[in-house]
């Protein structure tokens, strides 16, 4: 048997989780003398290192003074939920990591109320000590508030504190002392963190997690709950849905430092990566061959947004993407819900070519379009929709909690905003110059508010939101007030035309680009669609004199990202998105097939 201690870390997107694990890994001699060390390791995903955050979590382990300590990290992000449900179910202990100016934040929250309704034993780390201003002492007493608000038992509220600055590579137990390692944080881990129990008996393991290999194919990795696996072992996969598969487990792996090692047996309280199986889902239990007992099956929070993913019927279709049929779309998405635990995919009825895809939030479905755009899919997706549901013969909806941090001079801005969108204001802190806003506000009024706030607050506000219940239907909220203005006709948009046209409106094109009828190219000052000719080029005349003629001034266009795209549209238009652009259309593109079409209705 040897030592082990399994921790989840726990923090906000930004508050330092990756440069503290980092840190860990570079204590724990996880590299070479001399070798570059590390650079975020676990954010190894190109999307996430963009992003600056965690979307999938992945396993490290180090070697702590004969102890061997799992590292799971977990997203801060409330979207990426089911990652989250899944991580902690390995995890006895959570190490929640916070920065001594901004205090939790209400991401932290989310992830941290999972880890404490699961019984893990928390310990605090308040991270970037030495920030100017930082206000270490009122944080530590903002975290005892919150594990109070979130009924942590006797146990759980007295937790461990640590100090430290995890970029400049040093923890202590006090902030005024800075030292030249982050060993008191290790030390403290093997103390306080229960290693996991022994329980001897027929063996059981909860499959939490995936991972793939070219070279074996799938990969099972979780937690032995009960007895010992061996390698060659005969077992039987007790599946979500009740039945059972009898299979052998072909090679067994623990995890060391960043990559898997083999080994012939794993213990209870161990994580271990199982090779070899075939037919197996997350949340499946790995037990005994002749007498299985299955494990609870992971519980994991219901979707509260959907979208229509549909393949790409534009004119420019097939001229960017490899994968561009409903065949290899399909594929993916069912490829997909093998992992991504919060996922789900119906088949549009009456339909070979359309999917309902619902997720977390919007983030949660971006970061899937995205991810699909890379690999080389073309696809177009439609507006997102929130779910509701029927309780007791209402009609409810997900309500949000949002957090706006602004200076003061815009609070009343924010105010008026989101209680346009149906939001309620429950708090305002001001913390010296700035304040802190609380709202409950529908799902609904949260889609495209951030462009807004940030429009509105010059770029300084902070925004941040969770899913907190369903409450019933709030009433119908205004999206957005301008129209489109569309193309005409397929062609280049010329400078020229998109001069004469500027007083209409922002253009999301630039003179040069090709466009296609019934593509949206900007917003209209005014409510209403307008469909204009950008493809017009200027008439040649037999004028001579050099003053008759002025220049063209073309503002350059608004950019706009995946997320603002999809929060952009209206109901009747698809984002269009292939590996090289991101598009926006209407649905129906030839303008007088619409005009009728908006008669009928």
């Amino acid at each position: 048997m040897q030592n082990i201690r399994n921790i989840a870390v726990i923090a906000h997107v930004d508050h330092g989780k990756t440069t503290l694990v980092d840190k860990m890994m570079l204590a724990g001699k996880l590299f070479r003398d001399g070798q570059n060390n590390s650079d975020e390791v676990l954010d190894s995903n190109d999307l996430e290192r963009e992003r600056g955050i965690t979307i999938l979590s992945k396993n490290v382990s180090i070697n702590w003074k004969g102890t061997k300590i799992n590292i799971l990290d977990t997203p801060g992000h409330s979207d990426f939920g089911g990652e989250v449900e899944r991580v902690l179910n390995m995890a006895d202990g959570c190490l929640l990591l916070v920065d001594a100016f901004e205090g939790p934040m209400p991401q932290t929250r989310f992830v941290l109320q999972k880890a404490l309704q699961l019984g893990l034993k928390p310990m605090v780390v308040i991270n970037k000590v030495d920030k100017p201003n930082c206000r270490p002492e009122e944080v530590y007493e903002m975290v005892f508030d919150l594990m109070c608000d979130l009924n942590a038992t006797e146990e759980q509220l007295d937790f461990p504190v640590v100090y430290g600055s995890a970029k400049n590579g040093w923890m202590n137990s006090t902030w005024k002392t800075p030292t030249d390692n982050i060993d008191y944080l290790l030390d403290l881990i093997v103390e306080s963190i229960p290693a996991p129990r022994q329980l001897e008996g027929i063996p059981q393991m909860l499959i939490t997690s995936l991972d793939y290999s070219s070279y074996t194919g799938r990969i099972a990795v979780g937690r032995v709950h009960r007895g010992t696996l061996k390698d060659g072992q005969n077992i039987t996969i007790c599946h979500r849905d009740g039945t059972h598969e009898r299979t052998k487990i072909k090679e067994l792996h623990t995890f060391e430092g960043m990559g898997h090692k083999k080994t012939d047996h794993v213990d209870s309280g161990d994580i271990c990566a199982v090779i070899g199986l075939e037919k197996f889902e997350i949340g499946d239990t790995i037990s005994d061959f002749e007498n299985p007992e299955p494990l609870p099956p992971i519980a994991v929070d219901e979707p509260t947004m959907s979208m229509l993913f549909t393949i790409n019927d534009s004119p420019f279709f097939g001229r960017e993407g490899k994968f561009c049929t409903s065949r290899h779309i399909s594929e993916r998405l069912t490829k997909e819900l093998e992992k991504n635990l919060a996922l789900r995919v119906e088949q549009l009825e009456g339909s070979m070519d359309k999917w309902i895809v619902s997720g977390r939030g919007v983030l949660h479905l971006s970061v899937l379009i995205e991810t699909m755009r890379r690999e080389g899919y073309e696809l177009q997706v439609g507006q997102p929709q929130v779910i509701y549901k029927d309780i007791d013969g209402k009609k409810c909806e997900p309500i949000e909690e949002l957090t706006i941090n602004v200076p003061t001079d815009f609070s009343s801005r924010m105010i008026d905003m989101v209680t346009r969108r149906k939001g309620e204001l429950l708090g305002m802190d001001s913390e010296g110059e700035r304040v802190n806003i609380t709202f409950e506000v529908p799902s609904r009024g949260i889609i495209g508010l951030r462009t807004n706030v940030l429009t509105a607050s010059q770029g300084e506000a902070i925004m941040a939101h969770r899913f907190k219940n369903y409450q019933p239907f709030k009433g119908e909220i205004t999206r957005r007030i301008n129209g489109s203005m569309i193309a005409l006709e397929n062609g280049t948009a010329y400078a020229y035309a998109i001069d004469k046209l500027q007083d209409r409106g922002k253009f999301f094109i630039d003179a040069g680009e090709e466009v296609y009828g019934g593509q949206v190219v900007g917003e209209h000052v005014h409510d209403n669609d307008l469909v204009i000719n950008v493809t017009k080029a200027k008439q040649l005349t037999n004028i001579r004199a050099s003053g008759s003629d002025e220049k063209a001034r073309v503002i350059p266009k608004t950019e706009m990202s995946m997320e603002e795209c999809l929060e952009y549209i209206k109901g009747d238009e698809y984002v269009e998105v292939t590996p090289k652009n991101i598009r926006m259309r209407k649905i129906i593109l030839d303008h007088q097939e619409r005009k009728r079409e908006n008669k009928d209705s």
